[in-house]
Protein backbone atom coordinates (compact mmCIF):
# COMPACT_ATOMS: atom_id res chain seq x y z
CA UNK A 1 0.00 0.00 0.00
CA UNK A 2 1.04 3.27 -0.73
CA UNK A 3 1.32 6.26 2.02
CA UNK A 4 0.34 9.69 0.69
CA UNK A 5 1.71 12.17 3.45
CA UNK A 6 3.66 15.69 3.20
CA UNK A 7 6.87 14.52 3.07
CA UNK A 8 9.95 16.57 4.59
CA UNK A 9 12.74 15.10 2.94
CA UNK A 10 15.12 15.61 6.03
CA UNK A 11 12.99 12.97 8.11
CA UNK A 12 12.70 9.76 7.73
CA UNK A 13 9.26 9.05 5.71
CA UNK A 14 7.56 5.30 5.75
CA UNK A 15 6.10 5.82 1.77
CA UNK A 16 4.70 2.40 1.66
CA UNK A 17 4.75 -1.16 2.49
CA UNK A 18 3.28 -4.58 1.28
CA UNK A 19 3.85 -8.63 1.98
CA UNK A 20 7.33 -8.87 3.22
CA UNK A 21 8.72 -5.31 2.54
CA UNK A 22 8.74 -1.41 3.52
CA UNK A 23 9.60 1.18 1.97
CA UNK A 24 11.19 4.04 3.49
CA UNK A 25 11.67 7.66 1.49
CA UNK A 26 10.71 5.42 -1.73
CA UNK A 27 13.48 3.02 -0.91
CA UNK A 28 12.37 -0.63 -0.57
CA UNK A 29 13.62 -2.63 2.15
CA UNK A 30 12.90 -6.74 2.47
CA UNK A 31 14.38 -6.69 6.38
CA UNK A 32 12.71 -5.62 9.68
CA UNK A 33 14.17 -2.00 10.48
CA UNK A 34 14.45 0.18 13.42
CA UNK A 35 13.03 3.89 11.96
CA UNK A 36 13.25 6.99 13.35
CA UNK A 37 12.48 10.57 11.94
CA UNK A 38 16.19 12.03 12.29
CA UNK A 39 18.16 8.99 12.77
CA UNK A 40 19.69 6.69 10.25
CA UNK A 41 18.01 3.40 9.51
CA UNK A 42 18.69 0.39 11.67
CA UNK A 43 18.26 -3.12 10.21
CA UNK A 44 16.60 -4.77 13.02
CA UNK A 45 17.40 -8.53 13.38
CA UNK A 46 14.29 -10.61 14.34
CA UNK A 47 13.14 -11.59 11.32
CA UNK A 48 9.37 -12.47 12.05
CA UNK A 49 7.35 -12.14 15.72
CA UNK A 50 7.99 -15.19 16.85
CA UNK A 51 11.93 -14.24 16.73
CA UNK A 52 11.33 -11.33 19.22
CA UNK A 53 13.85 -11.69 22.38
CA UNK A 54 14.74 -9.77 25.12
CA UNK A 55 17.89 -8.50 23.56
CA UNK A 56 15.51 -7.12 20.42
CA UNK A 57 13.70 -4.61 23.14
CA UNK A 58 17.04 -3.91 25.11
CA UNK A 59 18.54 -2.54 21.48
CA UNK A 60 15.56 -0.14 21.39
CA UNK A 61 16.89 1.62 24.74
CA UNK A 62 20.34 3.20 22.98
CA UNK A 63 17.51 5.59 21.11
CA UNK A 64 15.71 7.09 23.68
CA UNK A 65 12.62 7.02 21.94
CA UNK A 66 8.78 8.24 23.96
CA UNK A 67 6.77 5.82 22.29
CA UNK A 68 7.60 2.66 20.63
CA UNK A 69 5.80 1.76 17.47
CA UNK A 70 6.06 -2.45 17.50
CA UNK A 71 4.36 -3.30 13.54
CA UNK A 72 4.11 -7.20 13.98
CA UNK A 73 3.32 -8.03 10.44
CA UNK A 74 0.12 -8.47 8.73
CA UNK A 75 -1.75 -8.95 12.15
CA UNK A 76 -1.92 -7.77 15.08
CA UNK A 77 -0.07 -9.71 17.76
CA UNK A 78 1.00 -8.65 21.42
CA UNK A 79 4.71 -9.56 22.95
CA UNK A 80 4.86 -11.20 26.17
CA UNK A 81 5.51 -8.41 28.81
CA UNK A 82 8.70 -9.67 30.22
CA UNK A 83 10.02 -8.88 26.11
CA UNK A 84 9.28 -5.21 26.75
CA UNK A 85 10.07 -4.66 30.79
CA UNK A 86 13.07 -2.69 30.50
CA UNK A 87 11.25 -0.33 28.23
CA UNK A 88 8.55 0.03 30.71
CA UNK A 89 10.88 0.33 33.39
CA UNK A 90 11.92 4.09 31.67
CA UNK A 91 8.44 4.99 31.41
CA UNK A 92 8.95 4.05 27.33
CA UNK A 93 5.31 3.75 25.62
CA UNK A 94 4.89 0.65 23.55
CA UNK A 95 2.34 -0.12 20.93
CA UNK A 96 1.54 -3.47 18.89
CA UNK A 97 -0.13 -3.19 15.94
CA UNK A 98 0.21 -4.64 12.55
CA UNK A 99 2.49 -3.52 10.21
CA UNK A 100 0.31 -1.24 8.01
CA UNK A 101 -1.22 0.60 10.83
CA UNK A 102 2.07 0.98 12.10
CA UNK A 103 3.89 2.69 9.40
CA UNK A 104 0.74 5.09 8.95
CA UNK A 105 0.79 5.97 12.84
CA UNK A 106 4.82 6.74 12.57
CA UNK A 107 3.87 9.11 10.08
CA UNK A 108 1.58 10.53 12.13
CA UNK A 109 3.38 11.12 15.49
CA UNK A 110 6.33 11.65 13.11
CA UNK A 111 4.78 14.60 11.74
CA UNK A 112 3.36 16.21 15.19
CA UNK A 113 7.18 16.07 16.18
CA UNK A 114 6.68 13.15 18.70
CA UNK A 115 10.02 11.69 19.61
CA UNK A 116 8.68 8.17 17.75
CA UNK A 117 10.52 5.20 16.92
CA UNK A 118 8.96 1.94 15.01
CA UNK A 119 10.34 -1.77 14.98
CA UNK A 120 9.14 -3.06 12.37
CA UNK A 121 8.58 -6.80 11.03
CA UNK A 122 7.50 -6.60 7.15
CA UNK A 123 3.87 -7.82 6.84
Amino acid sequence: MKLHANRDPALNTLTAYGPGWLEVNARRYEHALLVQPESPLQPWAPARFEDLADAHFEAILAHAPEVVLLGTGAVQRFPHPRLIAALAERRIGVEAMDTGAACRTYNILMAEGRKVLAALLPA
